[in-house]
Parts: C-alpha cells; sequence; structure tokens
C-alpha cells in the first residue's frame, strides 16, 4: 500500500483531471466516485475499480477491508493530499477510480409490465442523479438518455444519485434510435407535457410503458410529441405552471408502481 502527502503528486493530478473533464472520462474509460457508500455500490454492481485512496485520519482501515480487497492499487493519503482530490463536503474519507461501463438498448431486459424513463437532452448534472435516485426507488427497469448534454460520470451524477446511477441500467443513444427500440417492444409511449393532456392518473401504466420527459427549458421536442401514445400532466394547483423534472419523474413513476401493485 502506497502512502502519498506530497500535494504534487501525480495520481492526485489525474483524479482531479478525471473529476472535472469528460472529455478525459470517455477517453480513458475511467471515472471518479467518492464516498464509501457509493464505492461499494459499484463495486456490488460490478463496476470494475482500478484505484483505490482513503485517508486513515477520517476512515479506519477496518471499514473499507471489501474496497481494499477488490482494488489492483490502494494508496493512503494524508489529510492534506486526501483533501485535495476531495470534491465534496462531509466526505467520507474514500476515492476510487473506477472503469466505466456502456450499455446498449440490447442490453435491457423488457417485460410486459416494464417501466422505462426516457430523458431528453438532460443538461443538469443534479437533476439526473436525482431521477437515477427515484428510478432506484420505484423500481424502473431503465433509464434511457437521449442526445445527453451531460455524462453519466459525472462526478455531481454519481453524488446526486448516491450510487443509484450504478444499480439503475442507464443507456445513452439517439432520440431516434429510442424510438425505434421502444416500438420494436411494444412499450407504450407516454410523454409528460401541459399541451392536449390527461391527468396521469387516468393513464394505464400497468403494461410495458416508456415515460418520456423534455427539459426544463424547453420541454419536449416534436420528435416525441409526435411519437406519443399518450399525454399526461400533473395538475397544478398554484400559481406554478410546472415542477422540476426530477419531481414529476418521482410523482410519475411512484404512480405506475401504485398500479402495478394494486392490480397484484
Amino acid at each position: 500500500m502506497e502512502r502519498i502527502e506530497s500535494l504534487q503528486n501525480q495520481r492526485l493530478k489525474d483524479v482531479v483531471a478525471l473529476q472535472g473533464k469528460s472529455a478525459l472520462r470517455r477517453e480513458s474509460g475511467l471515472f471518479v466516485v467518492e464516498g464509501r457508500r457509493e464505492a461499494e455500490r459499484a463495486v456490488a454492481a460490478g463496476f470494475a475499480i482500478e484505484q483505490l485512496f482513503f485517508c486513515e485520519d477520517i476512515i479506519p482501515v477496518s471499514e473499507i477491508q471489501a474496497l481494499i480487497g477488490a482494488a489492483p492499487q490502494t494508496f493512503s493519503l494524508s489529510k492534506a493530499a486526501y483533501s485535495k482530490i476531495a470534491y465534496r463536503e462531509g466526505t467520507e474519507g474514500v476515492v476510487a477510480i473506477f472503469k466505466t461501463r456502456s450499455l446498449t438498448l440490447d442490453d435491457l431486459a423488457v417485460r410486459r409490465d416494464s417501466l422505462v424513463i426516457v430523458l431528453e437532452s438532460v443538461e443538469k448534472p443534479g437533476n439526473l442523479g436525482a431521477i437515477l435516485r427515484s428510478a432506484d426507488a420505484s423500481g424502473a427497469d431503465a433509464l434511457i438518455v437521449c442526445d445527453p448534454l451531460t455524462d453519466i460520470y459525472n462526478p455531481n451524477v454519481v453524488r446526486a444519485s448516491t450510487g443509484a446511477v450504478f444499480t439503475t441500467p442507464v443507456v445513452a443513444c439517439p432520440s431516434a434510435e429510442a424510438a425505434e427500440w421502444l416500438s420494436k417492444h411494444q412499450f407504450k409511449i407516454v410523454t409528460a407535457q401541459l399541451q392536449d393532456s390527461k391527468v396521469y392518473y387516468d393513464v394505464d401504466f400497468t403494461v410495458a410503458t416508456a415515460l418520456v420527459f423534455g427539459t426544463e427549458s424547453t420541454g419536449l421536442s416534436d420528435f416525441w410529441r409526435e411519437k406519443s401514445d399518450a399525454k399526461i400532466m400533473i395538475p397544478m394547483m398554484g400559481k406554478m405552471d410546472s415542477l422540476n423534472v426530477a419531481t414529476s419523474v418521482a410523482i410519475l413513476s411512484y404512480e405506475a408502481l401504485r398500479q402495478k401493485q394494486s392490480r397484484k
């Protein structure tokens, strides 16, 4: 186990670069996970850990033996060295580098009552992370990110998802490819929009369903509006006319779960 104390250590610089540069994450096929819980969830989901960095002043070795056993390389850092790569406040003393994993639509399992969440051109990592938490919690089968403006291995996505980015299958692809796959597998395409819509609880979610959400700034594109089999809305009783997209996903994915459980 190598000890790192110098703030100029090249390995620390490499970690910082991976955190900040999406192009480097794509080119290297590597990404950074901060936090014991998130790292353990990544390992449990089958992601390959490459390097483990920890600060014994923050977390004892006895609490991360499983992570140490899974990592080909482990580095013990001084508190000052660790602070250089710590991305968030209240950190748990663990930072790890993992290999990325790319899924395709053909990797996704399909059932009669599958629920897939589709996001069009999501750009805020915090929203994507929160949506992943809702997808995991409500039992969604997959998240399809169409024409993404942020990568799923952005540190803020990993952080906001609290590791749900590892527990929920995620596929990034063009909208046209996603629509073709959904049609092939006979999904009902349900779009969340204000225009020409019925309230969400009047729509049957017990069949294979794709819930499609647009961006907060411009909403859904005409492409998905035209592909829609059902247009739904969430009633707004106050002065606002819409909810944050992550909140909308939570409400609608749990309605799908409620309907499925009520029919058992």
